[in-house]
C-alpha cells in the first residue's frame, strides 16, 4: 500500500506519496490544483485518496508485469536471453575449429554482409526469434535481387546455428525448421564453343593467367583446384595429374590472403587424371619460366610457394579474387563473349558432351560426387541423347511397320 500526506506550497495543496523505486524510498509531489483558501478539508482529502489509488493501480500493474516476465523466463537458459546476432557470432567462434577454412570464411562473410546488419538493429533476444523473423529476412534478400540459392545458403547457416542451441538446451525448438527452404534456382552456365576457346587461348598467351585458364579449360577444374595444383602432383613418368589440394582466399589478421589446404569440396573431387600432352608442354614451359625468375630475382623471389604451379613472377600465390577480376578484364579487353572463370568448367563439360563423351565419364572427369549432380547440371546440353529419343519416337508410330 502506498502511503503519503498532504502539504501546502505556494497557496495550494500537494499530495506527497512515498514510493519504492528499485528498492529505494522516493518522495513524489503531485499537484492537486486545489487552493488552500476556500477548499474544505473533506474535498482535499477525497482528491488525495483518488491520487493515491491511481498510483496504487499503476504499481500493481507493474508488479504483475514483472511477475509475468519472471514466469516467462523461469527455467530458460541464460544464453537464450542474449541478442540473436551476438549468439550467432559466439556460435561461429565456437565451431571454427570444426569447419574447413573456406566454410568458416563463407559463414563469417554472411554474418557481416547481411545477418548482423539486418537483425542487430532489431535487438531480438535469441529466445524471441520466430519463423516470421526469419521469413522476413529471406524476403529482404530476394528484394535485393538475389537468387533463391543465396537464401538457401543463409538458411543453412541460421538453421545450423539454431540447431546447436536446441542441442545444448538453450532453445526448446528450432524456429528455422518451421520456415520453408526455398527451391534451388537452376543455373545454366555460359560456355564457349571450340572456336571461341581458341580465341580465348590466343588472348591469354603470355598473360599471368595463361596456365590457370588453359588447365581449367582442359580439365574443368574449379578455381580453387587449379590454384592448388602443385608440381609434385604432376607425374611426368606415368603421365598423370592429381587434384588433391586447393587454394582459397581467407581473412588472416584482418587481411585477405591466399591459403592452401588439403580439403576439397567432396571425396570425389580427389582424382587422378591422364596428363594431356598440350598441358604437359604448357607445364614444362612454365617450370622453365619459374626457374628463370628465381635466378633473375634471387633473394627477392618468394620461396614460400616453390611447389605451387600458379604463382606470379615473384613466386607469390595468385589470389583467387585476382584470378576472377583479371579474367573478367581479359574478356572485356579482347571483346570476347562474356563468361565467368567458373564457366570454363561448364565449357569443358559441354565440349566433352558434344564430342560423344558419356555423362558418367564427365562425372569422373569433373569430380562430381554423384551422377545425378552431373546430369542435373548438363543434361540439357546432351543434344545427341535428345536426337536419339526423337529418332526412336519418330519411328514408333508408322503405319505398315513390319515387326521382326
Amino acid at each position: 500500500m502506498i502511503t503519503g500526506c498532504l502539504q501546502q506550497k505556494n497557496g495550494y495543496y500537494y499530495a506527497l506519496l512515498y514510493l519504492r523505486v528499485n528498492g529505494k524510498r522516493k518522495v513524489k509531489w503531485i499537484a492537486t490544483k486545489l487552493p488552500v483558501v476556500g477548499t474544505s478539508e473533506r474535498k482535499v482529502r477525497k482528491v488525495f485518496d483518488e491520487i493515491r489509488m491511481q498510483y496504487e493501480l499503476v504499481e500493481e500493474e507493474r508488479l504483475q508485469r514483472e511477475a509475468q516476465e519472471e514466469a516467462m523466463f523461469k527455467g530458460v537458459h541464460p544464453d537464450a536471453r542474449q541478442e540473436f546476432t551476438v549468439y550467432m557470432e559466439k556460435w561461429l567462434k565456437g565451431v571454427r575449429a570444426t569447419l574447413a577454412t573456406a566454410t568458416y570464411q563463407s559463414y563469417s562473410d554472411m554474418l557481416r554482409a547481411r545477418i548482423i546488419p539486418y537483425f542487430r538493429p532489431q535487438n531480438i533476444p535469441l529466445i524471441d526469434v520466430t519463423p516470421q523473423h526469419i521469413e522476413a529476412f529471406y524476403q529482404k534478400i530476394l528484394e535485393d535481387k538475389c537468387t533463391t540459392n543465396t537464401v538457401i545458403h543463409y538458411h543453412a547457416i541460421i538453421r545450423k546455428a539454431l540447431q546447436n542451441a536446441v542441442r545444448k538446451d538453450i532453445l526448446p525448438r528450432n524456429p528455422a525448421d518451421q520456415v520453408d527452404r526455398p527451391k534451388k534456382n537452376v543455373y545454366h552456365g555460359t560456355f564457349y564453343n571450340e572456336e571461341e576457346m581458341l580465341e580465348l587461348f590466343d588472348a591469354v598467351a603470355s598473360d599471368p593467367l595463361e596456365v590457370c585458364v588453359k588447365i581449367a579449360a582442359y580439365y574443368g577444374l574449379r578455381r580453387s583446384e587449379v590454384l592448388g595444383l602443385r608440381w609434385h602432383a604432376i607425374d611426368l613418368e606415368h603421365k598423370t595429374i592429381s587434384i588433391s589440394h586447393k587454394v582459397i582466399e581467407a581473412e588472416v589478421d584482418g587481411k585477405f590472403v591466399p591459403v592452401g589446404e588439403d580439403v576439397l569440396k567432396t571425396k570425389s573431387s580427389f582424382r587422378t587424371l591422364p596428363l594431356i600432352p598440350a598441358v604437359e608442354k604448357l607445364l614444362l614451359e612454365e617450370k622453365e619460366k619459374q626457374e628463370m625468375y628465381r635466378r633473375l630475382f634471387k633473394k627477392s623471389y618468394c620461396r614460400d610457394y616453390l611447389d605451387y604451379i600458379c604463382v606470379d613472377q615473384c613466386g607469390r600465390l595468385l589470389r583467387p579474387n585476382y584470378v576472377t577480376e583479371h579474367f573478367s578484364w581479359l574478356i572485356q579487353k579482347y571483346g570476347l563473349k562474356k563468361i565467368r572463370f567458373h564457366d570454363l568448367r561448364h565449357t569443358c563439360a559441354s565440349l566433352l558432351l558434344s564430342n560423344g563423351i558419356s555423362m558418367k565419364q564427365i562425372q569422373i572427369w569433373l569430380g562430381h560426387s554423384t551422377f545425378s549432380t552431373t546430369a542435373d547440371i548438363y543434361a540439357h546440353l546432351d543434344f545427341s541423347a535428345q536426337e536419339q529419343s526423337a529418332a526412336t519416337m519418330g519411328a514408333m508410330f508408322v503405319r505398315g511397320k513390319t515387326s521382326v
